[in-house]
């Protein structure tokens, strides 16, 4: 999940073509941008300059399913943009994306769950609440809310680690035992204890699956619709939590339906283990792995016979530049890489502290005490325009690009919270807090699904190395679980003491944060192969 890029300073000169680096010479200052399911800040112009010797990296002359075949030949990198210019896609064979598409939907199974999880317990945290005897009790509701948070901070940080050793399909099976056990135990639980427990064991699952699900994805996908197809990931994750929103529709007349909605996971857990034991290993993983007959075998069931040898090239002339062992996660924080991973790190840590997630466990919460008379209906509707507009981005990652996406989801994200936050503390529009209610969530969830969500987990694997790929991916994605720990724990608390209105403008500051720390340094990415945006950063 994951990527970097490049910006040359003042006087230098690159282009670089579709087979590799041309006219090489030292260039001066090379600012190495930060990247990363995100979220980014800042209006300083924050670059790590380092001084990189590129030399010539030539390569036969294979377009390749992972790259395009009509990109112009030479690209010239220009001082005054700092990104990557656009470079036109081609349309890859019916037979490659066909072939594609049923294993991505298969990994995207992992992301309803992990779309579910988060949202099932919006609606039914009230009548869960009644029955496990903790009405009167917001710190012990908060726990139930972040328990699965914590989890998922300690899945996110052991999926990197398990992908790496026993590949990614091993690891989505492995994935599906600490989800189905989550689910059965929350569904069934007689009290708090084993509430939590579930929600614990349910969390370590979504934090493996939400790193693991974008890596094989982009792993397996022909560069020219990786980000439509990374993009489906975050798709997936809306429509889980649509899913959890419309499953509690039958709550108002059967209050005990709270436990069949968390049995519901059940299923999807066991499906994942099942089509993963079909689904073949991402060829990247094989190659570096040195099972040469296995990432053969592997890239003809995805692309077909006839791409064979000419991905087996591509490969091998990524490997040129990344022959080292995997790295160790103290090679994360060395020079060499702390500035990108700190960008994935911090688009993460905006998305998180932009309000999303408090927006998800506590809509219900939020329109009820605004006077709306279907409240679950008004989440729902919030969830489907979570929906539709990732869909649209879908369409859009490849045309438009990754960072443009961005900027115009956080703007429009910091707009939708400033509105919230007028309606509920300005008196004049208290005859219409309601409506501005619904109206100011929907936007923002509209505006978030642009970008803000389906952005960062597809830019991390992009701009990350392939040897820090997995582990650089999977910190990223522990940044976003604590944050979004610390927002499920304490976002009531919070509002109880100083008013939602004042909480709502926090996070539209945060907003506007990230455009200006966006702006500053991300990177456009689309239209080039992991391995050409490897090759182009490595020195």
């Amino acid at each position: 999940m994951h990527s970097s890029v490049v910006a040359v300073s003042k006087g230098a000169g690159l282009a670089i073509s579709a087979t590799g680096i041309r006219n090489p010479r030292r260039i001066g200052s090379v600012s190495l941008m930060s990247e990363r399911q995100g979220f980014c800040s800042g209006a300083r112009k924050v670059v790590s300059e380092l001084n990189l010797g590129l030399g010539p990296v030539e390569m036969a002359n294979v377009p390749g399913i992972f790259r395009s075949r009509d990109r112009a030949r030479y690209i010239p990198l220009h001082a005054s943009s700092g990104d990557l210019e656009d470079v036109p896609s081609s349309k890859l064979e019916k037979k490659s994306s066909a072939s594609v598409l049923p294993y991505v939907g298969v990994a995207c199974l992992g992301a309803i769950l992990f779309g579910y999880h988060l949202g099932v317990v919006n609606c039914a945290l009230d009548y869960l609440a009644k029955d496990l005897g903790i009405a009167e009790n917001t710190v012990l509701q908060g726990w139930i809310v972040s328990t699965s948070l914590a989890g998922a901070t300690v899945g996110s940080f052991t999926g990197g680690a398990l992908a790496d050793k026993f590949g990614r399909t091993r690891t989505f099976i492995l994935d599906s035992i600490p989800l189905a056990i989550g689910a059965f135990l929350s569904a069934t639980s007689q009290d708090v204890r084993t509430m939590i427990i579930g929600r614990l064991l349910a969390g370590v699952g979504i934090g493996i699956s939400s790193a693991l699900v974008p890596l094989y994805i982009s792993e397996i996908s022909p560069t020219e619709i990786r980000g439509a197809l990374g993009s489906i990931n975050q798709l997936f994750i809306c429509i889980g939590i649509l899913v959890a929103l419309v499953a509690g529709l039958p709550l108002a007349g059967n209050p005990a339906w709270w436990r069949s909605m968390f049995g519901i996971a059940v299923i999807p857990s066991i499906l994942l283990a099942l089509g993963m034991l079909f689904s073949p290993e991402s060829p990247r993983w094989l190659f570096q792995q040195g099972k040469i007959a296995e990432a053969e075998t592997a890239i003809k069931r995805l692309y077909g016979k006839e791409k064979v040898a000419e991905i087996m090239l591509e490969l091998k002339a990524g490997s040129v530049s990344s022959t080292e062992p995997d790295a160790s996660w103290l090679d994360l924080f060395s020079k060499r890489y702390w500035k990108v991973v700190s960008v994935g790190a911090a688009l993460f840590l905006f998305q998180q502290f932009a309000g999303i997630n408090a927006v998800v466990y506590y809509s219900t919460s939020v329109f009820r005490k605004a006077g709306i008379a279907s409240d679950v209906a008004a989440s729902a509707l919030a969830g489907a325009a979570n929906v539709f507009g990732t869909a649209i981005a879908s369409s859009l990652m490849d045309k438009k690009g990754r960072k443009s996406l961005l900027v115009t989801s956080f703007t429009g994200m910091a707009a939708s919270m400033l509105l919230l936050s007028l309606s509920a503390s300005w008196k004049a529009l208290a005859p219409y807090a309601g409506t501005l209610a619904v109206v100011g969530t929907v936007l923002y969830v509209l505006s978030f699904s642009l970008g803000a969500g389906p952005v960062p987990a597809l830019l991390l694997p992009e701009i990350f190395a392939s040897r820090i790929r997995a582990k650089a991916v999977a910190l990223s994605l522990g940044m976003h679980w604590v944050s979004n720990f610390v927002i499920g724990l304490y976002f009531l608390s919070v509002v109880n003491k100083f008013g939602i209105s004042a909480v709502y403008l926090g996070f539209s500051s945060v907003c506007v944060l990230a455009v200006m720390y966006i702006l500053g340094n991300v990177v456009e990415t689309k239209g080039r192969s992991l391995e050409e945006i490897e090759r182009a950063l490595s020195s």
